[in-house]
């Protein structure tokens, strides 16, 4: 399980953008950074840190994934036919603890790994604590008893704060999800611009 080490809402701040589109964000009041000179402009980043900030905020996303995992989500993308960037984000989506991200089971990224971790998930009516574990469109992926009567499943469920997207079968009555096909970036509804093909620039430089 990958650690996350930084404050919740550190990538938010250094990009200056709301990655998850969450209403407590601190850059919902405030889009410059922190500091004494956090108003100051920002220098025009080069191509190389365009790339670089691409893949930091893609990377963070996903709840801060390992640079080496990360990178093997591309080079495993390269070796699949069609768009690389395309066939990354496909990969990224589907792994467990997005797809109960994406299912409207917890509120964040974050709590989505945790409930993974702590053997809260079933897929197939088996428990798996992995959370890059790839989901296919033949997997049945469930909560546990415990899970299902927990404030934090009960209150991201209801919540009117995103929705749950097309390329899932979710009920929440059940707390089961499906996976209906592998999404691509125009399916993904990020709360602010993924640039995926700059992120195959920066690695294949």
């Amino acid at each position: 399980m990958t650690k996350r080490a930084n404050a919740k809402y550190k990538l938010d701040r250094r990009m200056g953008e709301n990655i998850w589109g969450r209403p407590k964000s601190p850059v919902n009041k405030r889009s410059y950074g922190p500091g004494q000179h956090g108003q100051r402009r920002a220098k025009k980043l080069s191509d190389y840190g365009t790339q670089l900030q691409a893949k930091q905020k893609l990377k963070g996303y996903y709840g801060n994934i390992t640079e080496r995992q990360f990178r093997k989500y591309y080079q495993d993308a390269s070796r699949r036919p069609g768009d690389t960037g395309e066939n990354m984000i496909g990969l990224l989506e589907t792994r467990l603890d997005t797809v109960v991200y994406r299912s409207k089971f917890v509120p964040t990224p974050f709590a989505a790994r945790q409930l993974v971790s702590h053997g809260h998930v079933r897929v197939n009516g088996r428990k798996v604590t992995i959370a890059s574990y790839h989901v296919t469109g033949k997997d049945v992926i469930e909560l546990g008893p415990k899970a299902k009567d927990m404030a934090l499943v009960l209150e991201a469920s209801k919540s009117a704060e995103r929705d749950t997207p097309d390329f899932l079968e979710v009920n929440h009555g059940k707390m089961t999800t499906k996976l209906v096909r592998v999404p691509k970036l125009a399916d993904v509804p990020y709360a602010v611009k993924m640039e995926p093909h700059l992120i195959v620039e920066f690695y294949s430089r």
